[in-house]
């Protein structure tokens, strides 16, 4: 009974205080058309603390997206294009002598900032990359001597073109797999791309965002993400699913087995929890149900399993393998 009254008061307080959500969709569907979802992404991962890897053609609005989203949240925004010839101190910042003191001082790089966005990351070589994925984990920076941290919200947005690989560094699974998500973005539909061409030949798309929350609403929501509640019986179908991509067998999935190299690590498990808050928070509720699992599944998952040469040949996709096991987990 307390349990219950308990979850009633939650669920009363993240619908009064998560309001500010229909004030950040408003400020950005002034700008952007036709990417809904992605947009929807982004705030799930701000609000989980995750980081979000797109996958998409160029030209789906995914730098205007997500300087959109900071514009409306009042937060600093930069944006690295990743190239070949790119240095970690390119990124991270680098000590410069100055003559007029005599000493060398910290110049600090562009990973300062709430929103990143690193343009083409597997344009770089390794050694940048790790440079990034380091400060998206410890969220600090250090520089000579000295440790910096970086300031909240902190949000990397990294993006890969599917279809041009030459001159590119893939990203190694184990790097991949710090991203909480990783979002497919597709076209928009025909009356979306009608609609952009008039808001571009009109300028609409240059218009300024302006601010409609601060940084400090949004770190007060992930606070409330972390307080939504997960019943046990939700917790095991993460379990299940997750375990599934590792011992299809265990679930009655033997076809699956020799499609999977390897199955989803302890972080899918982890971001599959705090996504499901977090979708659970966008919808406004207090309680997570087997739908928001079901609902950020694909994007939490389809980055943390490894495809076998037969599931290739066969054409079979990660997306393939996690509706076969969504259809075949009993949902609680």
């Amino acid at each position: 009974m307390q349990a219950s009254v308990d979850i009633e008061a939650l669920n009363q307080q993240i619908h009064l205080d998560s309001a500010f959500l229909e004030q950040i969709n408003e400020a950005t569907s002034k700008i952007i058309v036709g990417q809904d979802r992605m947009l929807q992404r982004l705030l799930l991962g701000l609000l989980a603390k995750g980081h979000v890897l797109l996958e998409g053609l160029p030209g789906l609005a995914k730098t205007l997206s997500i300087k959109t989203l900071a514009s409306a949240i009042d937060a600093k925004f930069n944006r690295i294009q990743f190239t070949p010839d790119l240095l970690p101190a390119d990124i991270l910042g680098t000590m410069i002598f100055n003559l007029s003191k005599n000493e060398f001082t910290v110049r600090k790089g562009p990973i300062f900032a709430n929103f990143i966005l690193a343009d083409e990351i597997n344009r770089a070589p390794a050694k940048v990359q790790s440079a990034l994925l380091e400060s998206m984990q410890e969220k600090q920076v250090t520089i000579g001597k000295e440790t910096y941290k970086l300031d909240e919200p902190f949000l990397v947005l990294a993006t890969q073109n599917p279809i041009e690989q030459e001159g590119t560094y893939p990203l190694p699974e184990a790097q991949v797999d710090r991203f909480m998500l990783k979002v497919n973005i597709g076209y928009p539909n025909k009356e979306e791309e009608r609609q952009i061409i008039k808001r571009t030949i009109s300028g609409e798309t240059e218009q300024k965002v302006e601010a409609v929350v601060s940084p400090d609403v949004i770190l007060k929501g992930r606070k409330l993400v972390k307080k939504i509640y997960m019943d046990e019986k939700i917790e095991n179908y993460i379990l299940d699913i997750v375990f599934a991509t590792r011992n299809p067998s265990d679930y009655n999935l033997n076809s699956l087995k020799p499609l999977i190299s390897y199955g989803g690590s302890p972080r899918a498990s982890i971001n599959l929890a705090l996504a499901s808050k977090a979708q659970a928070f966008l919808n406004r509720r207090g309680f997570v149900i087997p739908d928001d699992v079901r609902n950020v599944c694909s994007d939490v998952m389809r980055h943390r399993i490894g495809l076998t040469y037969e599931a290739e040949a066969e054409n079979i996709t990660q997306e393939n393998i996690i509706e076969k096991i969504i259809g075949t987990i009993e949902v609680p």
